[in-house]
C-alpha cells in the first residue's frame, strides 16, 4: 500500500472517536499496553512531559516543544485531532513523520493490529511512541486525546505532568461535573512526579489535592507563579494562562536540571506556529475583512473566544459554523451574540450534525442561512461582508480543518 492507501485502511479498519463518537472510546489501557508490549515498550525509552486538559492542552503542548526544541533538544511532539495530514500527530522538531515511516509501521504490524482490536487513537499513540523511539529524541511532550485515567497516552511515567483547566466535554464519557471530569484529569498523576496546574476552581482543586497527596506528588500552581512578559505568535487572549502553565513548566524542568536558557523561552515562544506547525488556534486567514478560524468547541472555549472577539475591533459579525453530532448546540449557542449573521453546514465527517437534523436546533431569533458545505458557507459569509466585518470559522476541529 501507499501512504493514502494506508491511512485509508486505518479509517476504515479501526474505530475513530474524531470520526465515529462514543464508540472508539476503549474504558480501559488493555490494547495499548498490548501494543506497546510487541512494540517492544518504545514509551520506556525516552523521557516524556505528559500534558491533559479541557482547553488549551495542545496549545501548551506546542509551546513546551517549541521551547525545547530552542533549547537545543531533540523534540518529540504528539497530539490530536489532526487537521489535514494524519502524520500530524507525531513530529520531531517540527517536522512530521513521513510517510515511509507510517506505511513501514502498518505493513508490519496490520496483523498485531487487527488481533489487538485497537482504535485508531490507540493505534496512532503506539506509532507515535516507536517513531520517538527509533528517533532517539531527547524528551517527547505528549498530549492526552480524550480524559486521562484512561487515555492510551497513560503509560508513560513522565518527567512532568501538566493539567491545563477543567470544563465541561465530553460529559457522556468523562462525567457530569467539573469535579467527575477533573477525576480523570487528574488520573495522569504519578508517583512521585510533580504535577502543574493551569487553573485552581474550587469544585475541582480538592480532587487534584487529593490525587497529589496519594500519589505523594508536589502540585504546583501556576496562578502562584509570576512571569515577566513575552512576545508569541499564538496570538489569542486565552493564551495568556497557557503561556502562564508553560513558563511555570519550564521553571520545575529547569529544577530538574534541564538546561533551557531565557534566550530559547522567548524565541520558542515567538516562534511556536514556524517550530511545530500549530494551526487552528485564533487563526487568522485574511485581512479585509478579517477571517479567523478556531477550533474552540466546548463552552469553556468559546467563552474565551467570545472574549477575544469583542476585543477585536469590527463592525457586523459573521459566523461560519458547524457541528459533529455528539454536542449540544443549543447550549454552545447560548455563548454566540445575536445580532450577528449566521451561515450553518456540515464538516464533511461521518460523525456530523446534518444540516437538515441542524436547522431544527437553531433558536428562532437567530439570523440564519444554511449550506450544504463548510466552503459554501465561508464564501456566502465572504460576499456578505464588508472589508471592516468579521468573519469567525469554527464549531468544530472538522470545520477549521476544511478551511484552513
Amino acid at each position: 500500500m501507499n501512504f493514502p492507501e494506508t491511512v485509508d485502511w486505518l479509517y476504515e479498519k479501526l474505530p475513530m472517536f474524531q470520526r465515529t463518537g462514543v464508540k472508539a472510546f476503549k474504558k480501559n489501557l488493555d490494547n495499548i499496553l498490548f501494543l506497546t508490549e510487541k512494540l517492544d515498550n518504545p514509551h520506556q525509552k525516552f523521557p516524556s512531559i505528559h500534558v491533559a486538559g479541557t482547553n488549551g492542552k495542545g496549545s501548551t503542548s506546542h509551546m513546551l516543544a517549541s521551547i525545547l526544541q530552542e533549547a537545543g533538544f531533540k523534540v518529540g511532539l504528539t497530539t490530536s485531532p489532526h487537521l489535514k495530514d494524519f502524520r500530524e500527530r507525531i513530529r520531531v522538531n517540527g517536522e512530521i513523520c513521513t510517510e515511509e515511516f507510517v506505511v513501514q509501521f502498518v505493513e508490519k504490524h496490520h496483523e498485531l493490529i487487527e488481533s489487538s482490536k485497537a482504535s485508531f487513537f490507540e493505534v496512532a499513540v503506539a506509532m507515535a511512541f516507536d517513531y520517538f523511539a527509533q528517533d532517539e529524541v531527547d524528551i517527547a511532550v505528549i498530549e492526552t486525546g480524550l480524559g486521562g485515567r484512561l487515555d492510551s497516552t497513560n503509560i508513560i511515567t513522565p518527567k512532568l505532568s501538566v493539567i491545563t483547566n477543567i470544563g465541561l466535554d465530553h460529559t457522556g464519557i468523562l462525567g457530569e461535573t467539573l469535579a467527575e471530569i477533573a477525576f480523570e484529569k487528574a488520573g495522569i498523576i504519578k508517583e512521585g512526579i510533580p504535577v502543574i496546574l493551569g487553573e485552581k476552581h474550587p469544585q475541582t482543586l480538592p480532587v487534584f489535592e487529593t490525587k497529589a497527596k496519594e500519589m505523594n506528588a508536589n502540585l504546583i500552581f501556576a496562578e502562584d507563579s509570576e512571569h515577566p512578559e513575552y512576545n508569541s505568535d499564538l496570538k489569542g487572549i486565552y493564551q495568556v494562562k497557557n503561556r502562564r502553565t508553560v513558563l511555570t513548566a519550564i521553571e520545575e524542568l529547569r529544577k530538574q536540571g534541564m538546561n533551557i536558557p531565557e534566550e530559547a523561552v522567548q524565541r520558542g515562544l515567538a516562534n511556536v506556529i514556524k517550530n511545530t506547525g500549530l494551526r487552528g488556534r485564533w487563526d487568522i486567514l485574511q485581512t479585509n475583512p478579517l477571517i479567523v478560524a478556531d477550533t474552540a468547541h466546548n463552552p469553556h472555549g468559546i467563552q474565551e473566544v467570545m472574549r477575544q472577539i469583542q476585543e477585536t475591533p469590527h463592525q457586523k459579525l459573521h459566523f461560519v459554523l458547524g457541528f459533529v453530532n455528539d454536542k449540544d448546540v443549543a447550549s454552545i449557542l447560548e455563548y454566540f451574540p445575536k445580532n450577528a449573521l449566521y451561515y450553518f453546514s456540515e464538516p464533511d465527517v461521518p460523525r456530523k450534525l446534518p444540516v437538515e437534523e441542524l436547522k431544527t436546533q437553531i433558536p428562532s431569533d437567530f439570523q440564519a442561512s444554511y449550506y450544504s458545505t463548510i466552503q459554501n458557507a465561508l464564501e456566502a459569509a465572504k460576499k456578505a461582508a464588508k472589508p471592516e466585518d468579521f468573519i469567525y470559522v469554527g464549531g468544530s476541529t472538522f470545520v477549521v480543518a476544511e478551511v484552513v
